[in-house]
């Protein structure tokens, strides 16, 4: 059994994120929960759980597009069973990267994506990216949701070979275990610039992009319990659970 310490980055961030009706229909609030629904008032809301010193630090994130349900929900999720095991190494989870985002269930955060903002000073997503540094992570996982008909629009990991060999490792792990369709890129940075995975790859902490269906600011059938699936996966390649 672990416990959890709460943490707030990014005080601008904020958001009365239990306004957003068509989230809060589908969260069961626990303790872990609950609380990270609250702290999400004041910035962007980080949760640490610590089993055994010298394994692993690993990052999950959720919410760089607040209007991505299913993760955000399936984060929530994840931090209220986690204290409930016996774990190896370090897990952060952030289930609303940009909770102001998620109270308005709107892609942009003041009319910037917070996912092509990462290698900006000032941004959500940079300030994200510095705290891997500062909390010295060892790899990140992003989860999203992405719209039918739409890129990728369909169940997917993004990933990539450079400079991370690691990030296109944890990608197969993921998709071979949960069967969604891998993306690996040669060099990160390529095609999205700005990118929380790619900056995060780029500064040499192995990082995926996963991504679960479902249409946006709404939740599919389905696409929490499919995000929740990856987001194990992950924890299960780093042997953390």
């Amino acid at each position: 059994m672990v416990s959890g310490k709460m943490m707030v980055l990014s005080n601008g961030s904020g958001g009365r994120v239990d306004e957003n009706e068509d989230l809060m229909e589908f969260v069961l609030e626990g303790p872990a929960s609950s609380r990270l629904i609250r702290a999400a008032n004041h910035g962007t809301p980080v949760f640490k759980v610590e089993g055994q010193i010298g394994f692993p630090v690993i990052m999950l994130t959720a919410g760089i597009h607040g209007n991505e349900l299913p993760p955000q929900i399936a984060a929530l999720k994840l931090a209220d069973e986690i204290c409930g095991l016996e774990i190896t190494g370090t897990v952060y989870i952030i289930p609303f990267a940009v909770p102001h985002a998620t109270m308005k269930n709107s892609r942009r955060f003041k009319g910037f994506d917070m996912n092509r903002a990462a290698s900006k000073g000032g941004s959500i997503s940079n300030d994200i990216l510095r705290a891997t540094e500062t909390f010295k992570v060892d790899a990140v996982a992003d989860f999203h949701s992405t719209k039918p008909m739409s890129n990728p629009g369909v169940e997917s990991v993004f990933c990539s070979r450079k400079p991370c060999f690691e990030s296109f490792k944890i990608a197969k792990y993921i998709t071979d275990v949960t069967s969604s369709k891998i993306i690996p890129y040669d060099r990160a940075g390529t095609f999205y610039s700005g990118a929380f995975e790619d900056e995060c790859n780029l500064h040499g902490i192995p990082s995926v992009t996963c991504e679960v269906v479902s249409k946006n600011c709404e939740v599919t059938p389905g696409s929490c319990e499919r995000s929740h699936l990856q987001m194990m996966s992950y924890l299960k390649y780093f042997k953390i659970i």
